[in-house]
């Protein structure tokens, strides 16, 4: 009986090694978990999503002799990425070289070095991959920004001519060759990324046309106009004409009424010149064996500012609108032409400016809802005292998208401009979804972003500097 009271009943047993095992098994596994917690790195928050880019700038700084990039971001109000250099950009001469001219096409952008000794130091051109891709749906795009900027390729040297002008037309490059009387086309199609700076260069070809302070206008890929900056003399309104797919040698020359032609364009299959009176125009015609003398050139009247005929000094195009500003002062005027039409007629719009400046423009955008705008800069030289202003002017548009004419909405105090001879003006460039302009602000070191929806100042960024000639590549990258 007593030892009956040590042996326990066969069911009790089995209970109880059922209730050891559970013990056992959760102390190892609070055990494992303990260990777990104190030896596993402890969890990662989920990483924030990347800001929405909105578009992205490329800015010229006159004070560094510099190009410069950001993003602008999407916030409330939106604001401005960090400000960088461009990976590989040339380290330029800051009391001998200049930053001219920018444009942007098939993702790329091309800028024009000169220097201070008529192309004999370092001058030339830098093209750079802008890391902004476009998916094109025909009525709209996608844009992404898969990679900052970096240059693909540059020419600095002593056999460039000193360019001043960089245009784009029909998505190619033409730069100036001011002191070589020519001109280098550069079509940025088909060029890859990984493509070596030698290949790059061999697409850069070189024409012969114009002479002095080089301005030009190309049609079609196939016909390109080059002027002589002469006022007087044998080359007086002179205007070169090359076959761009001939030999590339001047195939004949005509002259213009005037001379000093400090402008060229194209558009609607007519060239547009800016000589010292007025402006002239031809019909574009691409045959190389033409006889000069069986050209109309049509001369356009501006106006005087007293005994002086009033004159332009560069065009803005715009669909089938031609765009230029025109006189100084209360004199100051900014016109439009519809080159649609088969007589031409100048739509002015009074712009009043304050004595002692002049208008800067147009730079012409179509909002993504609303009636065109064109956008006119009131600047000044240092030694004027004035107010910095932004003309807007709102294109009037028939029903078969003609132009009939033209009205000034308002005008806006801006941020001062740094004016030294053709530098330190104000600039606008315009985001791809055509929601807001971005203007600089040269004596201040900012920028102004405008919404182009209801003409308000939504934003500004110190970016210090002189920051001048801008431009814009992309739209918005929401769900691309």
């Amino acid at each position: 009986m007593l030892c009956s009271k040590f042996i326990p009943a066969k069911g009790y047993l089995v209970h109880s090694i059922s209730r050891l095992s559970v013990i056992l098994a959760l102390n190892l596994i609070l055990s494992g978990l303990l260990g777990l917690r104190v030896d596993a790195a402890p969890p990662t928050a989920k990483s924030a999503s990347p800001p929405r880019v909105l578009t992205r700038i490329f800015f010229q700084d006159d004070d560094a002799r510099a190009l410069k990039w950001a993003d602008v971001l999407a916030a409330e109000p939106p604001r401005l990425g960090a400000v960088r250099m461009i990976k590989g950009f040339p380290t330029l001469d800051i009391k001998r070289q200049n930053l001219v001219q920018m444009e942007v096409a098939k993702g790329k952008l091309l800028v024009g070095v000169r220097d201070d000794d008529d192309g004999k130091f370092q001058s030339g051109w830098v093209l750079i991959d802008t890391g902004v891709e476009e998916d094109n749906h025909g009525d709209h795009s996608h844009w992404d920004y898969p990679r900052p900027p970096t240059v693909l390729a540059s020419v600095l040297d002593e056999k460039q001519g000193n360019p001043a002008h960089v245009y784009c037309y029909d998505d190619v490059f033409y730069l100036a060759n001011d002191k070589l009387g020519g001109f280098t086309r550069f079509d940025p199609a088909g060029i890859k990324r990984d493509d070596d700076v030698a290949k790059i260069r061999s697409r850069a070809v070189r024409f012969s046309g114009g002479g002095g302070h080089i301005t030009l206008a190309a049609a079609g890929g196939k016909v390109a106009y080059s002027t002589w900056i002469d006022r007087d003399g044998p080359n007086k309104g002179r205007v070169d004409v090359t076959s761009l797919a001939g030999d590339s040698k001047v195939q004949y020359s005509l002259n213009l009424p005037h001379g000093g032609i400090h402008g060229a364009t194209t558009c609607y299959g007519k060239a547009f010149f800016a000589p010292s009176d007025g402006l002239c125009w031809i019909k574009v015609n691409s045959n190389p064996n033409l006889d000069p003398k069986t050209i109309q050139v049509n001369h356009v009247s501006l106006g005087k500012d007293g005994e002086k005929p009033r004159r332009t000094g560069s065009f803005e195009v715009w669909g089938n609108c031609v765009g230029f500003v025109t006189g100084s002062g209360s004199n100051a005027a900014a016109g439009f032409i519809d080159a649609s039409r088969s007589v031409l007629e100048v739509v002015q719009v009074p712009l009043h400016l304050a004595d002692g400046s002049r208008p800067v423009g147009p730079s012409i955008v179509k909002p993504r809802r609303g009636a065109p705008l064109a956008l006119v800069f009131h600047d000044h030289p240092a030694d004027v005292e004035s107010t910095c202003k932004l003309s807007l002017i709102e294109l009037n548009l028939a029903a078969d998208g003609n132009l009939v004419g033209g009205k000034r909405l308002e005008v806006k105090d801006v941020g001062n401009c740094r004016v030294d001879g053709h530098s330190g003006h104000h600039a606008v460039g315009f985001d791809d979804d055509r929601r807001a302009a971005i203007f600089t602000n040269p004596g201040d070191g900012t920028l102004t972003l405008l919404s182009l929806e209801d003409r308000k100042k939504v934003a500004e960024f110190r970016v210090g500097g002189v920051p001048s000639k801008i431009v814009c590549v992309g739209g918005s990258g929401t769900g691309h």
